[in-house]
C-alpha cells in the first residue's frame, strides 16, 4: 500500500535531463527552448519537416461521467504510456495543462497520481512555462482595447449592453463573476456591466488549442466576436485591429511543452480549455507532434465521454483531420456504485446491487464509442484495494456482452508495470481496428438546431431538446451571420448524461433544455448552453490552498 503522497513520490524520482528526452524523439536541438533542465518548449514548425512520416496510432483516453469517488483518467493515460514503453512501443503522451484555479481550489494537482505522473509536477501545476498567463494577457489586452475603443468615440457603434467579451484570470474567484466597471467619472471609462472568466474558459485558450500555426492563430483571433453593434451585427477582434498584438503575446505559448513521466516516457503538456464550454482537449499541435514522433500517441479528453470524447471526435478530429485507432474508457467499481445510488461513505463495501444499477452508465459510453462513432474500445477498470472479485467479474461480463474487453489497471500503485494488461488490450484493439473508421455523429451541412438535437438524442439518450425563446433567437441570428456550418459544442453538466447533475447512471425519458447559444467564431464552433454552466468557479469551504506550503529549502508540499 502506498503511504507517500503524489508530490512525495514525484520528488523521490530522479528525472532525466529534458534534452535527453527530446533526443529520444529525434527532435533537433535547434527546435528546443529550455526552461531549466527538466522542461522545454518545442518549435511547432518541426511538423513541416515531419509531414513525410506516417502518423503513429492515436489512442484517446476518456471515462464514465465523473463522480466524487474519482475515476483516474489522467493517471490511466500516463500509466498506459509507460506500459506501452515497457512492451517495446515508442509511446508519446499528450496531456492538458492544469489551471491554477482548480489546483488551489477543490481538485488539487492535475498531473496524474501515485506512480503514474508527469514531472516536474510542481512546475506543471504552478505557472509551468507561462502559457496560461500569456493567454490571460492576450484576453485582457483585447478587453482593454475594446473598452478603449468605446471610450475614444466608439467608431464601430458597439452597444455597451451587448458586449460579450469578458476579462479573465487563472484563479477561482466567485466575487468577480459579475461586476460594474468604468465608474467614478468620465476619465475612468464608460460604466457598463462586466465580469471575469477563469483563463481556461477564455475563447483564446480554445483557439490556441485548435490553431495549427501562427497564421491560423491570427486568423482565429481575428474572428473572435467581442460584442454586437446597435444594429445587432457582430463586432470582431479584427475590426479592433487586435489580432497582431494578441498573437505577439501568444508566440511562445503556441509551442508545445515537453516533459517526462516518472518512468521517463516523453509527454507533451500543452493547453487546456474548459471541457464544459469548450472542447476540453490539449492542443492540436501537441497531439500531431506526438503522432509524428511516436508509434503510439496517448491523449485524453475532459470529463466523461459524453462531453470530452464527443467534442474530441466531433470538433478536434474534424478540424484536425485525425482519427483514433482505439478509445480507452476509464471506470472504477466505486464510481459505478455511486452511479447506482450507493452513498459515498459505503463505496468501500461490496454492493453488487448498486453496481448493477450503475453499470448502464459505462455501457452507454461504450455504445457511443463503438456504435455511434464506430471506434474500437477498451474499458480500463482503475482498481482500488477495496474492489472485490465479484464486482470486477460483473463489470467484465457486462462489457463482454457488448463485445468490449475490460482490463484491470493498477498504474497508480505500480506505474507502467500495473498497466501491462491494459496496454496489451489497447495494442490488440488498435491493430484490429479499421483505419479511418471514425464516424461523426452529425455532418456540417445540417442546421445548428439539428446538430444539437442529434448530439442530445444519440449521445445523451435524450428524447428531444427544448429551446428557450432566447436560444431560438440566437440560432437564427448566428445562422444569418454564416456560422451555421460550424460544429456545436455542448455546454452541459459533466456529472450526468442529462442536463440534470442528479440524474445518475443512464437516465431515460428526459429532455435537454438549451437556454442560449453563443458563438466561439474564432475557435470555430458554436456553444449551446444547458443548465447553469459556471465559467468562473469559486473556492470550496476548505480550499486546497490551505494545505500548500514551501519550506526554507524550496521544497513544496501539499499539492496533492
Amino acid at each position: 500500500m502506498i503511504c507517500k503522497s503524489d508530490i512525495e513520490i514525484a520528488q523521490s524520482i530522479q528525472m532525466k535531463p529534458i534534452m535527453e528526452i527530446a533526443s529520444s524523439l529525434d527532435i533537433p536541438e535547434e527546435a528546443i527552448e529550455l526552461y531549466g533542465n527538466t522542461k522545454c518548449k518545442v518549435d511547432y514548425r518541426i511538423l513541416d519537416s515531419l509531414q513525410h512520416k506516417p502518423d503513429g496510432k492515436l489512442i484517446l483516453v476518456t471515462a464514465i461521467n465523473p463522480t466524487p469517488a474519482g475515476e483516474g483518467k489522467t493517471t490511466t493515460t500516463v500509466g498506459l504510456g509507460d506500459a506501452l514503453r515497457k512492451l517495446g512501443k515508442k509511446a508519446v503522451i499528450a496531456l492538458r495543462e492544469p489551471s491554477l484555479g482548480p489546483v488551489f481550489g477543490i481538485k488539487g494537482g492535475a498531473a496524474g497520481g501515485g506512480y503514474a505522473q508527469v514531472v516536474p509536477m510542481e512546475d506543471i501545476n504552478l505557472h509551468f512555462t507561462g502559457d496560461l498567463h500569456a493567454i490571460g494577457a492576450a484576453n485582457n489586452l483585447l478587453a482593454a482595447m475594446l473598452d478603449n475603443h468605446i471610450y475614444q468615440g466608439n467608431r464601430l457603434g458597439l452597444d455597451v449592453r451587448k458586449i460579450t467579451w469578458k476579462r479573465c484570470m487563472d484563479m477561482n474567484d466567485r466575487q468577480l463573476r459579475f461586476m460594474v466597471n468604468g465608474l467614478n467619472g468620465r476619465t475612468n471609462g464608460i460604466p457598463r456591466e462586466d465580469g471575469f472568466d477563469i483563463t481556461v474558459a477564455s475563447e483564446i485558450m480554445a483557439i490556441l488549442c485548435l490553431a495549427i500555426n501562427m497564421e491560423d492563430l491570427k486568423e482565429r483571433l481575428r474572428n473572435i466576436i467581442v460584442g454586437y453593434d446597435t444594429d445587432d451585427q457582430p463586432v470582431t477582434a479584427g475590426q479592433l485591429k487586435a489580432e497582431g498584438a494578441m498573437a505577439v503575446l501568444l508566440k511562445d505559448a503556441l509551442k508545445p511543452n515537453l516533459v517526462q513521466t516518472l518512468e521517463h516516457t516523453p509527454a507533451f503538456v500543452h493547453g487546456g480549455p474548459f471541457a464544459n464550454i469548450a472542447h476540453g482537449c490539449n492542443s492540436l499541435i501537441a497531439t500531431r507532434m506526438a503522432m509524428k514522433l511516436g508509434e503510439y500517441a496517448i491523449t485524453e479528453a475532459g470529463f466523461g465521454a459524453d462531453l470530452g470524447a464527443e467534442k474530441f471526435l466531433d470538433i478536434k478530429c474534424r478540424i484536425g483531420g485525425m482519427s483514433p485507432s482505439a478509445v480507452v474508457i476509464v471506470a472504477t467499481v466505486r464510481a459505478l456504485k455511486y452511479n447506482g445510488g450507493a452513498a459515498r461513505n459505503t463505496l468501500d463495501k461490496e454492493d453488487l446491487a448498486a453496481l448493477k444499477k450503475g453499470i448502464p452508465n459505462l455501457l452507454k459510453h461504450i455504445e457511443n464509442v463503438t456504435v455511434k462513432f464506430g471506434l474500437p474500445a477498451v474499458v480500463a477498470v482503475n482498481r482500488f484495494p477495496t474492489d472485490t472479485e465479484a464486482e470486477l467479474k460483473l463489470i467484465e461480463e457486462k462489457c463482454r456482452q457488448l463485445g468490449v474487453r475490460a482490463a484491470l489497471s493498477e498504474v497508480w500503485a505500480k506505474g507502467g508495470e500495473g498497466g501491462i494488461e491494459l496496454a496489451e488490450e489497447v495494442i490488440r484493439a488498435a491493430e484490429e481496428g479499421k483505419s479511418g473508421s471514425l464516424r461523426f455523429v452529425y455532418q456540417n451541412d445540417i442546421s445548428l438546431r439539428e446538430k444539437i438535437e442529434t448530439v442530445a438524442r444519440e449521445i445523451y439518450g435524450a428524447d428531444g431538446v427544448d429551446f428557450a425563446p432566447a436560444a431560438l433567437k440566437d440560432l437564427n441570428r448566428l445562422e444569418s451571420f454564416g456560422l451555421g456550418s460550424l460544429p456545436v459544442c455542448m455546454a452541459k453538466t459533466q456529472y450526468s448524461l442529462s442536463d440534470d447533475p442528479k440524474k445518475l447512471g443512464a437516465p431515460t425519458g428526459f429532455r435537454i433544455t438549451v437556454r442560449s447559444i453563443r458563438a466561439s467564431a474564432g475557435a470555430g464552433f458554436v456553444v449551446a448552453l444547458t443548465g447553469d454552466i459556471m465559467t468562473m468557479p469559486g473556492l470550496p469551504k476548505v480550499p486546497a490552498a490551505e494545505k500548500i506550503d514551501i519550506d526554507s529549502a524550496g521544497v513544496i508540499s501539499g499539492l496533492f
